[in-house]
């Protein structure tokens, strides 16, 4: 009797966390079919002004572009960091030494220095080699993280070395065997690492806001800033750019949830 009712307690404490979190989310969705005024009032019912926020929404802002901007901002960074950490990692561990070990550990003690305090000198660096404002400024400072050089290091550790040796013996050189057997190994690895990079990229606003100084260069979270700036803001419009901006990320979360969950796990396949 009493594991029943101590599982009856945990599905109800489930269900209460599960309305908790899908809430916001559902809140977020019929806010964008309603208009401002209903929105500040509360409402919990899908309304009918869904069309008419896209349509404001189109002509207000350049959504087009930012749209394309952070597409091409996180895809472009998700594709080298996954490759640049990769590689890092893969060398980290299968070619082992006490000095790599040192600058792990270097490199992990620079995750614990917040950005804010490097991006005054990241901004001068760029304004003198004239890159402000281009999307190489905004890729190149976190092209490459301690975090996903980690993840890569501790999933190479089950890759099996004795794949590698008899590769070796059959002629493969190494960015053969990097490429032929290691990343076809790693794949939940990389689905892990893919997802983190572009959710976090996709939702990065400090760095943009700072390095991008055009128009033609905005990006979704600058966009949405943007609507909440000036005097009046029009919820219902605000809160269909902020579900825009947020199916991608869950679009590509579900894509690669199962290999998302193996590859944070360290499982190898």
């Amino acid at each position: 009797m009493n594991s029943k009712a101590s599982n009856i307690s945990a599905y109800v404490f489930l269900i209460l966390a599960a309305l908790c979190s899908v809430f916001p989310l559902y809140y977020m969705a019929i806010a964008a079919t309603n208009t401002s005024v209903d929105v500040i009032r509360g409402t919990l019912l899908p309304g009918t002004h869904l069309f008419q926020n896209f349509s404001n929404l189109v002509a207000g802002t350049p959504l087009g572009i930012a749209m394309k901007n952070s597409l091409v901002n996180a895809t472009s960074l998700t594709i080298l960091s996954l490759v640049i950490c990769s590689i890092a990692g893969y060398g980290f561990e299968i070619f082992h030494t006490k000095g790599k070990d040192v600058v792990m550990n270097i490199l992990l003690l620079a995750m614990m220095i917040p950005f804010a305090s490097t991006m005054i000198p990241l901004f001068r660096m760029f304004g003198q080699m004239g890159l402000v404002g281009s999307t190489v400024a905004v890729i190149l400072p976190t092209i490459s993280t301690p975090f996903l050089i980690m993840l890569f290091r501790q999933s190479s550790r089950d890759f099996p070395h004795e794949i590698i040796e008899a590769a070796r013996i059959d002629g493969l050189n190494e960015i053969m065997i990097f490429f032929r057997l290691f990343i076809p190994t790693m794949k939940s690895t990389y689905s892990a690492a893919a997802v983190i990079t572009f959710m976090g990229a996709w939702n990065n606003y400090l760095w943009p806001r700072v390095i991008l100084l055009q128009k033609e260069t905005m990006t979704m979270p600058m966009l949405i800033s943007n609507l909440k700036a000036g005097y009046v803001t029009d919820y219902g419009m605000l809160m269909l750019a902020v579900l825009i901006c947020t199916l991608p990320t869950v679009v590509i979360f579900f894509f690669f949830q199962k290999s998302f969950a193996e590859g944070i796990s360290g499982s190898v396949k």
